[in-house]
């Protein structure tokens, strides 16, 4: 035998906030149910369990967590998996540090050779941590340049 219960399943979404097809019967009371007419009596039967709201359907993470745990644990990084440049997978930091390391190295050899003096050098070290000088190059550049402003 087939109830029609669409009237109180409406009423039961009405009462527990939401949709219809979130709105559960417990089999075993749907006599109790099929007789409820009124929004008080559904809310009896809700306080007595018979009608209870579904849980929502989410999206698991698991899958998401899984593969963050591979990652931090240095998996999942291979040639196959990498789109764009070698410095694009570099923080910015990262990329500062490199840059600034490589140029007040040249700048350290420099001085060792006496191409340049220590007022030179101070002046210089300052302008590559200001990011003046950014290159090799155009520290050779302004060292070339301050040695024929020397000279005249």
């Amino acid at each position: 035998m087939v109830m029609d219960l669409s009237y109180q399943k409406r009423l039961a979404a009405e009462v527990l906030g939401v949709g219809v097809d979130r709105v559960w019967f417990d089999p075993e009371h749907l006599e109790d149910i099929k007789n409820a007419v009124s929004r008080e009596a559904i809310r009896v039967l809700v306080n007595k369990g018979y009608i209870q709201k579904k849980q929502i359907k989410g999206i698991s993470r698991a899958r998401a967590n899984y593969l963050r745990e591979q990652k931090k644990k240095g998996r999942r990084v291979g040639h196959g998996r990498r789109k764009g440049k070698k410095t694009a997978r570099l923080s910015k930091k990262e990329a500062w540090m490199r840059q600034v390391r490589a140029v007040r190295s040249l700048l350290r050899e420099f001085k060792k050779k006496e191409i340049i003096d220590v007022k030179q050098y101070r002046y210089l070290y300052r302008q590559i941590s200001a990011g003046r000088v950014r290159t090799k190059n155009y520290l050779k550049m302004l060292i070339a340049k301050m040695k024929r402003e020397e000279k005249a």
